[in-house]
């Protein structure tokens, strides 16, 4: 018989996705350090956009002990402000006439790669974004994002059959109280 009707939540440090977002925040972090001046308002939104995509995977990941939709909601928040770090990046790129590495080019196949690192952290990208051009390191960081939300739109899809396996918590709380009467009588 079902005891509690909150289920294991939080460990989202487990979550591919959040450790792709934590690399994505610190190579945006140092890539506006780094690429674009002082004062220019871009650096605010893309560091912002950045970190909304870690923490929201975070807060939602947190909020799904009682809140389903918010897990959905949260998560969704996170895969939205990575399109818009993905649209920064691009920009970037695009205006400054910089390449962008087709899908299938060499490098993107690299990054893809050394994606599959286990645990890859900050650390794992640091000789190539903290020692290469503004080109390189953008496209890095845009390989990155197609990663990151490769796997948001994995998760939002299995938090959208979880809850229509499981429903939310208002179902959970009906079911278990009516196991207790049950168990009672």
């Amino acid at each position: 018989m079902e005891t509690g009707f909150i289920p294991p939540h939080g460990g989202y440090r487990k979550l591919l996705s959040y450790q792709k977002a934590e690399v994505i925040y610190d190579l945006t972090f140092r890539f506006c350090q780094r690429f674009l001046r002082r004062g220019d308002r871009t650096i605010d939104q893309m560091v912002q956009a950045a970190r909304s995509g870690k923490q929201n995977i975070a807060e939602g990941s947190q909020a799904a002990g009682t809140s389903k939709e918010m897990e959905i909601k949260l998560t969704n928040v996170a895969r939205a402000s990575l399109e818009e770090l993905l649209v920064d990046y691009q920009d970037f790129l695009r205006v400054r006439d910089l390449p962008l590495w087709p899908r299938d080019s060499k490098e993107a196949e690299f990054v893809r790669r050394l994606g599959r690192t286990p645990n890859a952290t900050y650390e794992t990208y640091r000789q190539f974004c903290d020692t290469r051009p503004p080109e390189v390191v953008a496209n890095i960081a845009i390989c990155l994002i197609h990663q990151t939300n490769y796997l948001l739109d994995r998760q939002l899809r299995r938090l959208e059959q979880d809850f229509v396996r499981e429903g939310g918590l208002r179902e959970r709380m009906t079911r278990v109280r009516l196991q207790h009467r049950s168990a009672v009588r």
